[in-house]
């Protein structure tokens, strides 16, 4: 994208505002719907309640294996941890 300079506010008020082709965009979210299809994470309903940080995370490693072993064995490996 090229730099586009102004002498004046003016100036640059006046100047037309440039427009992108949303092609790529809407093949980003396009995407992003389809990775979601695919691999939903899956949390159980409700509110936790933990004594420590430690116990809470450990939930989360649980319920995101849990979903991984869902999908199937090869999301199961290449899961990743936050």
């Amino acid at each position: 994208m090229a730099v586009q300079r102004f002498r004046s506010i003016e100036e640059m008020s006046a100047a037309p505002a440039p427009r992108r082709s949303s092609d790529a965009f809407e093949r980003f979210i396009r995407h992003c719907a389809r990775y979601r299809e695919i691999s939903p994470r899956v949390y159980p309903r409700g509110v936790f309640r933990y004594r420590s940080l430690e116990e809470a995370q450990r939930d989360r490693r649980r319920w995101r294996e849990e979903s991984a072993a869902a999908a199937g064995p090869e999301t199961a490996e290449g899961s990743r941890q936050d």
